[in-house]
């Protein structure tokens, strides 16, 4: 016999499992479809909330921010009217608005994250405008 042919052969080595690829990160689920993002941004940058009900009003999340548009719009107008009548108001006036353009901010910042938030101190109204 030759020494050759009867050895073992030789041991492969040993094989290392394949790393299985690591899942892709979920986009995040809760957000809306772009075109619903843009409707509800608009919902909140004044009388441009009337773009987002005669386009996207049937959308339930473009709905809640909407109605929260509507209710900063209708408190900028009444302020506005009532600043415009007594004069001396001008400053309380002022107060308002930059509160409503905060507020405004927050709702923004709600339909980027997503979420259907009220907004503080007024967003309880909304309930008020049906839809």
């Amino acid at each position: 016999m030759n020494p050759d042919t009867t050895q073992n052969p030789a041991p492969t080595p040993a094989q290392e499992p394949t790393p299985t690829p690591a899942p892709a990160p979920e986009s995040v689920a809760a957000l809306p479809p772009k075109h619903n993002t843009l409707m509800a941004v608009l919902a909140y940058i004044g009388p441009l909330v009337l773009v987002s009900y005669l386009t996207a009003k049937d959308d339930s999340f473009v709905k809640f921010h909407i109605k929260q548009g509507l209710v900063l719009l209708v408190i900028e107008v009444i302020v506005w009217v009532i600043v415009r009548m007594i004069w001396m108001l001008w400053p309380v006036g002022q107060i308002v608005h930059l509160v409503v353009f905060i507020l405004a901010i927050v709702g923004i910042v709600n339909v980027l994250k997503g979420r259907e938030k009220a907004l503080p101190f007024v967003g309880s109204f909304a309930a008020h405008f049906k839809i």
